[in-house]
């Protein structure tokens, strides 16, 4: 399996909103994808996590070129301020997978 977590920073706690739905309902049936999770950061108004869990590399990155993201890429690119701590994980198991 391949995993990401990032934490993407908003130009405001509107545009986090705004950008947190956009990503939780515009991405659809991606293949390959076991998890794909979308949370508020509640110490940071700004701020969105996205913990990701895949079958593998190569589906998450198929899935960049899938029209449903490409549209959520489109419309959530104005909002966001800048894009942090992003990290690379293995996962091994868990609830849900």
């Amino acid at each position: 399996m391949f995993g990401l977590i990032g934490r993407i920073e908003a130009h405001d706690g509107s545009a986090a909103e705004e950008l947190a739905s956009i990503l939780a309902d515009g991405i659809g049936s991606m293949p390959g994808c076991r998890s794909y999770v979308v949370a508020m950061d509640p110490d940071d108004p700004k701020s969105i996590w996205v913990t990701e869990v895949w079958d593998s590399r190569a589906s998450h990155e198929a899935s960049l070129s899938l029209p449903q993201v490409q549209d959520a890429i489109r419309r959530g690119r104005p909002l966001i301020a800048g894009m942090h701590d992003r990290r690379e994980t293995r996962p091994v198991g868990g609830f849900g997978l």
